[in-house]
C-alpha cells in the first residue's frame, strides 16, 4: 500500500523525492503490543487524506512519495537496529527525504545512524513524552534508553518530557531539554533556545505519546499534560524554517478500532510535516 495511495505517476523510487519505509516493530514493547501494525494502518488512513494542504497552500504529493516495502523485523534488538539502517541508507545516499513510520522508538536508532553515513553533522530534535535516558545494557536494549544511544552519536534536543525515573533526571541536559509543562505555560517560546542548538541539518524523530492522550490515545504510554495539534506543528514549523530537514519518523501508534481517528492523526502529521518542509 502506498502512502496517500498514489499513482505510479507520482510513487515510482527513480522520480519520487520522497522515500517512506514501513518499520513494524513492537518486540521491546512492555505495557501494551500493537505497534507493529501501526504503519500498515497510517498507510491505510493515509489512503482518505485531501491531498491539498490548507495550511501551506501546496499539494505536496507532486514532489513524488514512493512507499517502500516493509523492513523484515528481527529477534535481537541489535539485529533490528542494523535491519532497519542497511534498509535506509541507500535511500538517505539516493538524497530521499527518508520517513520512517514505526514501529517502537528503537526503530529511530537505525534510521539516524544511516542518515548520519550520509549527513555527518547531523542533529535530531526529538518529540516524545518519555526521557528514554536510561543507560544502555545489551540484553536489555529497549526503547528506554533511545535517547541515550542517540546522544552518543549526535547532538539532540528532547521536546515534550513529561515522564522520567529519578535515575534519568541525573543526565538530563537542560539546556537540550524542554518540558511540556513549560510549553504550555510559555508557548511555542519555551523551546526556541533549545532548537537554536540544533545544527543546520537536522532528523526530526516524533514518538505519538508527546501529544496529549485525549487527542492521541492510541499509544502504549500515554501521559497526561501532552501538547497538542497545532503546538506541535508550530514547533515543527519553527525547525523547518531554519534547518535543512533530510528525515523524520513518525512512531508509537498502537491501532485500537474504537480510536481511529488516531490512525487518521498521524497519516496527517506526517502529510503536514512533508508539506512544510517542502514549501519552505
Amino acid at each position: 500500500m502506498n502512502f496517500t495511495a498514489l499513482p505510479e505517476k507520482y510513487s515510482a523510487y527513480k522520480t519520487a523525492k520522497i522515500a517512506v519505509l514501513p518499520i513494524p516493530y513492537d518486540g521491546t514493547a512492555t505495557v501494551l503490543k500493537g505497534s507493529d501494525r501501526g504503519p500498515q494502518a497510517i498507510l491505510a488512513a493515509s489512503s482518505r487524506l485531501s491531498l491539498f494542504d490548507i495550511e501551506t497552500n501546496s499539494e505536496v504529493y507532486r514532489q513524488g512519495i514512493c512507499t517502500l516495502p516493509s523492513v523484515s523485523a528481527k529477534e535481537n534488538t541489535i539485529d533490528m537496529i542494523d535491519e532497519v539502517r542497511q534498509q535506509a541508507a541507500p535511500l538517505f545516499r539516493d538524497g530521499k527525504l527518508v520517513v520512517g513510520l514505526g514501529g517502537k522508538h528503537l526503530v529511530s536508532i537505525g534510521l539516524i545512524q544511516a542518515a548520519l553515513e550520509r549527513h555527518s553533522d547531523l542533529s535530531v530534535v526529538y518529540f516524545d513524552a518519555h526521557a528514554d535516558l536510561r543507560p544502555i545494557v545489551a540484553e536489555e536494549y529497549g526503547n528506554s534508553c533511545v535517547t541515550t544511544r542517540v546522544r552518543e552519536m549526535c547532538e539532540a534536543v528532547q521536546i515534550g518530557v513529561r515522564s522520567m525515573d529519578r535515575e534519568e533526571r541525573g543526565k538530563v541536559d537542560l539546556d537540550r531539554m524542554v518540558y511540556a509543562r513549560d510549553l504550555h505555560r510559555h508557548g511555542v517560546s519555551a523551546a526556541m533556545d533549545a532548537l537554536d542548538m540544533l545544527s543546520d541539518t537536522v532528523y526530526v524523530t516524533i514518538d505519538l505519546d508527546v501529544l496529549d492522550p485525549s487527542l492521541m490515545p492510541s499509544v502504549e504510554k500515554p501521559e497526561p499534560g501532552g501538547i497538542h495539534w497545532y503546538m506541535l506543528l508550530e514547533l515543527i514549523r519553527q525547525v523547518v524554517s531554519e534547518k535543512r530537514i533530510v528525515g523524520l519518523d513518525v512512531i508509537g501508534l498502537v491501532p485500537q478500532a474504537c480510536h481511529p481517528a488516531a490512525d487518521f492523526l498521524a497519516a496527517k502529521l506526517v502529510y503536514r510535516a512533508l508539506s512544510m518542509i517542502f514549501s519552505r
